[in-house]
């Protein structure tokens, strides 16, 4: 896929998706219940991509997101915190439009 470009009044800014991709993973890491990401399905994990997926235009990115979340909590609130921190952030650091973010639970986890 292209790199995502934004045109701004001052020139135009070109940011590759792997740049995006690392902010969610990193923003997901830092969230409250997240324990890790996870590639989601067999055949991603053969074709070893990481949990992260970013679609669409500079305009409009789709994010998916495949997570193992801590035992007990609730999943909802958790993939919700998500969504928002990762549009936020995003955004924030990026300048880019954040249309969706789908959070994928794959797993649960007991941590210690």
């Amino acid at each position: 896929m292209p790199a995502l470009t934004l045109v701004t009044p001052r020139g135009t800014i070109t940011i590759a998706r792997d740049v995006v991709a690392a902010i969610v993973a990193e923003t997901a890491a830092r969230c409250y219940g997240i324990v890790g990401l996870t590639t989601g399905s067999r055949v991603a994990r053969l074709l070893r991509r990481p949990g992260v997926t970013v679609a669409g235009e500079a305009g409009g990115l789709r994010i998916a997101l495949h997570v193992v979340v801590e035992h007990g909590l609730n999943l909802a609130e958790v993939a919700a915190t998500v969504r928002s921190q990762i549009t936020y952030d995003v955004e924030r650091l990026t300048g880019l439009t954040v249309e969706a973010v789908e959070v994928f639970v794959e797993d649960v986890r007991v941590t210690a």
